[in-house]
C-alpha cells in the first residue's frame, strides 16, 4: 500500500528512516549500486520528497503502527 513520507528520523545506526502517514517507519538508504537515492543525503533532498508515497508492506502485512521517536 502506498503512503506518502511525512517526516524522518534517524535509527541508532544513523541511517535514515522515513515516517510514513500510516504510522510506520521505513529506511530510505543511499546504498549504490544496490540502492540509489542521493536525494536522502541532504536536507533540501529529504524535504523535497515530503509527500511522496513509498510502498508500505507493513501495511500490507497489517502490522501495527511503529514506535515515532
Amino acid at each position: 500500500m502506498k503512503q506518502p513520507i511525512t517526516g524522518y528520523h534517524r535509527d541508532e545506526e544513523n541511517h535514515w528512516v522515513a515516517q510514513l502517514a500510516c504510522g510506520h517507519n521505513q529506511h530510505v538508504r543511499h546504498d549504490p549500486p544496490w540502492v540509489n537515492r542521493p536525494w536522502v543525503i541532504t536536507e533540501e533532498g529529504r524535504r523535497s520528497m515530503l509527500g511522496f508515497e513509498l510502498d508500505c508492506k507493513k501495511c500490507d502485512q497489517g502490522a501495527r503502527p511503529d514506535e515515532q521517536p
